[in-house]
């Protein structure tokens, strides 16, 4: 079983790493822009169960190894502390303005097609992986039992802030549709925030340690 401590800690830098702006973000704001409220929210259930299926298969492929093995505990967080700044520094070369069409402009979608669209986004997504790969690992104790069953629970944690912050964007685009859209300045501006949130956490992930064993 896992501690309200590990709980607390692990919860806090998902959520950092969950609301900086990223794909799911940045796709769910432009649903929110272009469809309105009701297909935003569809996908961003999408793409949580995108992240749930992501959990999954990292849980069922590293849990015990991550636990066992300190060798590769340090190349999966050295691994994954790389691929963040690489994002970083990606997001900081190549942000441009959320662009999407106008309401009149877009196509009709239907809510399987936005919740199929938001599963790909979510499955596909990169932080996805960082985060259960590599900012996860540090959080197991190997003290404290079976450490899959540990990864499991303190991603389900994740899940639930994905849920919520993707949920949240959703419903504040979808009410600032055209502040967002008449201005790409500022999507440039949310490109750069996150690019520099995600070097800071790469940067943090390379010197976490993890918990003392009992």
């Amino acid at each position: 079983m896992v501690t309200m401590h590990q709980v607390i800690t692990f919860g806090l830098v998902a959520l950092v790493l969950i609301a900086i702006p990223g794909p799911s973000v940045v796709f769910t704001i432009g649903r929110a822009l272009t469809y309105g409220r009701s297909v935003a929210l569809t996908t961003v259930v999408g793409n949580s169960l995108g992240l749930l299926a992501v959990l999954a298969l990292v849980s069922l492929g590293l849990g015990d190894l991550v636990a066992t093995s300190d060798a590769a505990f340090e190349v999966v967080k050295i691994l994954g502390a790389v691929f963040l700044v690489y994002l970083g520094i990606q997001a900081l070369r190549h942000r441009h303005g959320i662009d999407v069409a106008t309401s009149e402009q877009a196509p009709a979608i239907r809510g399987i097609r936005a919740l199929r669209q938001g599963f790909v986004v979510g499955f596909t997504n990169p932080k996805a992986y960082v985060i259960f790969a590599a900012v996860l690992p540090p959080f197991i104790d190997r003290g404290r039992g079976d450490a899959t069953l540990q990864m499991v629970l303190l991603g389900l944690v994740a899940f639930g802030i994905g849920l919520c912050s993707d949920s949240l964007w959703a419903l504040l685009a979808s009410q600032l549709r055209r502040w967002f859209s008449t201005s790409p300045r500022r999507g440039r501006a949310l490109g750069k925030v996150g690019g520099m949130s995600m070097i800071g956490l790469g940067l943090a992930v390379v010197v976490s340690g993890r918990p003392d064993a009992g």
